[in-house]
């Protein structure tokens, strides 16, 4: 199990923690490739997947880990919560400790809404994603990508291209590659970076993109999170693309073996291009996914103490 009770920020994670979720997905991955994928692992567990943000790949696969792992599980924020008549998050939580749920799966637009729940609750927290903040689980997907497919972390250099300044995924990520032994380097211009980039603990900084590629093992590129903007941090999207996009003309600078992340949903024409983002060497964005799922399920068995011989029977 993991060293943690609940999943709040990759900072909280052990380097042992990280190998052991990313193990148990390896797992879980014959799971997902069985015609009949579903296990009884978590059967009898209730899961209450609160989502207060718009989500489509982590709500789904949050929900189908559930499914998969035979979790009871049920659905709610945004209209369907009584916070919109005025009841104060605390008070929904403590309603919800009276019906014994076992996990909180919580989204939200304000920092620190997890950590709230979290201390309201004896069950189990996944953070989802909260504002700004963190978004561990979206991490940690990535991470299995990247392990999948380059075998290990040591030495590897990755490239983090875009929209830091308001990126959750940045958060969690780049301390989670410093901790497996990975050199990270942050690639944007300087009105999308915060005003303390060396406290996420990235090895260097740079918006010369083209100069960054060729050392890069790998390029993830963020989404330019247009909602969360404030002012007119660069001139147009068009010169966005022209200066920090990934192109088919930047496909030439790029290492043979280099591979490109992005957590979803893409601008396509934007932070990529179609021929980069559809890209059937370098691209694994859908590989992440289909990780998103298999790391999902990896954390909830972890942390609610499912039995192994439910997986392999």
């Amino acid at each position: 199990m993991l060293s943690k009770k609940h999943l709040l920020r990759t900072t909280d994670l052990t380097y042992d923690d990280f190998m052991q979720i990313l193990q148990t997905a390896v797992m879980f991955e014959e799971v997902n490739e069985r015609r009949i994928k579903k296990v009884p692992a978590l059967r009898g567990r209730t899961v209450v997947n609160m989502f207060f943000e718009p989500s489509t790949r982590t709500r789904g696969s949050f929900e189908l880990a559930e499914k998969r792992l035979s979790c009871d599980t049920m659905n709610m924020g945004g209209s369907t919560s009584s916070t919109v008549k005025g009841e104060s998050l605390k008070d929904t939580i403590l309603t919800l400790n009276a019906m014994k749920v076992d996990c909180y799966v919580v989204r939200s637009s304000h920092a620190g809404a997890p950590y709230q729940v979290a201390k309201y609750t004896d069950a189990c927290v996944i953070d989802a994603g909260d504002g700004k903040h963190q978004h561990p689980t979206q991490a940690l997907l990535d991470l299995y990508t990247i392990w999948r497919r380059k075998g290990g972390f040591d030495g590897l250099r990755v490239g983090i291209v875009g929209d830091i300044a308001h990126s959750r995924v940045c958060g969690s990520l780049v301390p989670a590659l410093k901790i497996l032994g990975a050199h990270v380097t942050l690639i944007a211009p300087q009105t999308l970076l915060p005003a303390r980039p060396d406290v996420l603990g990235a090895d260097a900084v740079t918006a010369d993109l083209d100069a960054a590629l060729p050392e890069l093992d790998v390029v993830y590129m963020l989404r330019v999170q247009m909602e969360r903007l404030e002012g007119a941090p660069f001139p147009s999207l068009r010169e966005y693309n022209m200066l920090f996009g990934l192109t088919r003309e930047r496909d030439a600078l790029m290492r043979p073996d280099a591979i490109i992340c992005h957590p979803g949903p893409i601008n396509r024409g934007v932070e990529l291009d179609s021929y980069m983002a559809d890209h059937p060497e370098r691209s694994v964005i859908l590989d992440q996914v289909y990780a998103g799922l298999c790391v999902r399920m990896s954390v909830l068995y972890l942390l609610l103490g499912g039995n192994e011989n439910d997986i392999t029977a």
